[in-house]
């Protein structure tokens, strides 16, 4: 048996704490040993998360490079989890050529078999930094009825759960100069779920019973199935992040959880040319991925 284990990849932008380790990576950890046990051939992969306005907030507040960030928190939580002796066979980052080419060349089949849209969209946009605010860089309160978050981010509520629009955000104020933002227009590509509905559907109905997925896991993608899927903006005005390949496009990145969950693949890339043996083989291939709940829907 062949056995693919992944640990959701912690974001690079602070030191992991015991909640990560227990959350996601010790679990992993004594699957992937108990498996090396049985005799079966087991890759188990994990790195860190390193692109996004999580990582350019923290370099705004430490006065160096996203880079440097990335290359100084990496080395921690690598220290971290060899301290721990957790048994990754490899502990990468998603900072990498090899994750440039693989989300690329999967944006461009996506890009060729027409599962994308252009839309254009009002976004917040600070006078005083002259940035389009995205994501992290704007906090305002929740606008869901009885959430009361006053820290909600620009891309969801960590207290209720909600994926926003920064336009959404009641009171918004720019993150890094308390600005109060004005509204303007900017275009953004789009992943159009609601054309891949029914595909979806029976992928998730038949790989949960094959795979065994949680009732946590189930239920809650059912739930983002019954509330409808909309299109999922997948380009941010940042300049941290994998570059969109793309004429019109090429001052954007990929929003991070459009290429964080192909980190996994890449992540593998690094560690052996023969990647695709691994990822494109699922009929010889058993895929164990270990996430917390929040992280569920952005892999099922």
């Amino acid at each position: 048996r062949n056995v693919l284990v992944t640990s959701a990849l912690p974001y690079v932008n602070n030191v992991p704490h015991l909640g990560n380790i227990i959350g996601c990576v010790l679990s992993a950890d004594v699957f992937a040993r108990y498996c090396r046990l049985r005799g079966h051939n087991v890759l188990y992969v994990c790195g860190t998360d390193e692109y996004g306005t999580a990582t350019e907030n923290k370099a705004l507040e430490e006065g160096c490079s996203p880079l440097e960030i990335c290359d100084k928190y990496h080395a921690i939580h690598k220290e971290v989890y060899e301290w721990f002796n957790i048994s990754f066979d490899h502990f990468g980052r998603t900072s990498t050529p090899q994750q440039t080419e693989i989300c690329q060349s999967i944006f461009s089949k996506l890009l060729d078999n027409n599962w994308l849209s252009e839309n254009t969209m009002q976004q917040l946009y600070c006078e005083s930094c002259q940035r389009f605010l995205a994501d992290r860089f704007v906090v305002g309160s929740c606008p869901v009825e009885g959430c009361g978050n006053d820290t909600a981010r620009g891309d969801q509520c960590d207290r209720c759960g909600r994926l926003l629009n920064s336009t959404e955000l009641i009171d918004p104020r720019c993150k890094v100069c308390e600005g109060i933002p004005i509204v303007r227009d900017t275009d953004h590509l789009f992943l159009e779920l609601p054309l891949l509905k029914e595909q979806l559907e029976k992928y998730i109905d038949e790989a949960s019973a094959t795979g065994s997925w949680s009732q946590n896991a189930v239920r809650i993608t059912d739930a983002w199935l019954k509330e409808g899927l909309r299109p999922r903006c997948i380009t941010r005005d940042l300049k941290w992040g994998v570059p969109v390949p793309h004429e019109k496009y090429k001052d954007k990145v990929f929003y991070v959880w459009f290429d964080a969950p192909i980190g996994y693949i890449s992540i593998t890339a690094c560690y052996t040319p023969e990647w695709e043996k691994w990822w494109k083989n699922p009929e010889n291939v058993e895929l164990y991925q270990f996430m917390g709940k929040d992280n569920v829907p952005f892999h099922t």
